[in-house]
Formats: structure tokens, C-alpha cells, sequence
């Protein structure tokens, strides 16, 4: 049973950085897709950003293009998100998702499996 646990969220000031970790356990993650989302109160769960695991391929929302990166431990099984230059509408909490497929999608509902979120609050 794969299993997601995310870590790093916080309170942060605007313009700041903070680094979000994803630990993966209970599966082959070689040919695995790896994806940030996030959700803000009232609105729908969005596209951040995606990772293939076996070569470290990215994709990026427009909104955090530049700002953030996402990277990959194969030895710790971890998927990193650094963001940087936060606004306060990257407010949200974040979650990490995992589809055994090698294709990048943004669609949340093409991924199945989650982890249990982490509050990100950046303060104007």
C-alpha cells in the first residue's frame, strides 16, 4: 500500500521560502508520477507541480513557474517542493499525490494515491 506524508508547511512572510518534503513508502516508485496540488478555502483542488520520478522531468503551473521547484531522492524516496518569493495566495494547503503511470497530468482526479496535506500560510 503505497503511502504519502508530507512535511514543511508553515507560516512564513511573504516573499520568503519554504521547503515541502514528500516521503513515499510501500511501492516501486521507478516509473511513478509525483505531483504537488494545492487547495485554499472555497476553492477547488489545483495543479502545482509534477515530477517523473525515473528521469526528473517538471512541470509547472503558470501561477508558480520560476518560483518553485520540485526535485527528487531516489535513494530517500522523498520529493522535495521549494518555493520561493511566496505570495498570499499561495496560501493553501498543500498536498503530494502519486499515479503509477510515467505521463505528467494535472488532473487531481488522476491520481491515486495522497497524502494527508500540510497547512502553508504566508502572511502580506
Amino acid at each position: 500500500q503505497v503511502q504519502l506524508v508530507e512535511s514543511g508547511g508553515g507560516l512564513v512572510q511573504a516573499g520568503g521560502s519554504l521547503r515541502l518534503s514528500c516521503a513515499a513508502s510501500g511501492g516501486t516508485f521507478s516509473y511513478y508520477t509525483m505531483a504537488w496540488f494545492r487547495q485554499a478555502p472555497g476553492k477547488d483542488r489545483e495543479f502545482v507541480a509534477a515530477i517523473s520520478w525515473s528521469d526528473g522531468r517538471t512541470y509547472y503551473a503558470d501561477s508558480v513557474k520560476g518560483r518553485f521547484t520540485t526535485s527528487r531522492d531516489n535513494a530517500k524516496n522523498t520529493v522535495y517542493l521549494q518555493m520561493n518569493s511566496l505570495k498570499a495566495e499561495d496560501t493553501a494547503v498543500y498536498y503530494c499525490a502519486a499515479r503509477g503511470v510515467y505521463t505528467i497530468v494535472v488532473e487531481p482526479r488522476r491520481y491515486g494515491y495522497w497524502g494527508q496535506g500540510t497547512q502553508v500560510t504566508v502572511a502580506s
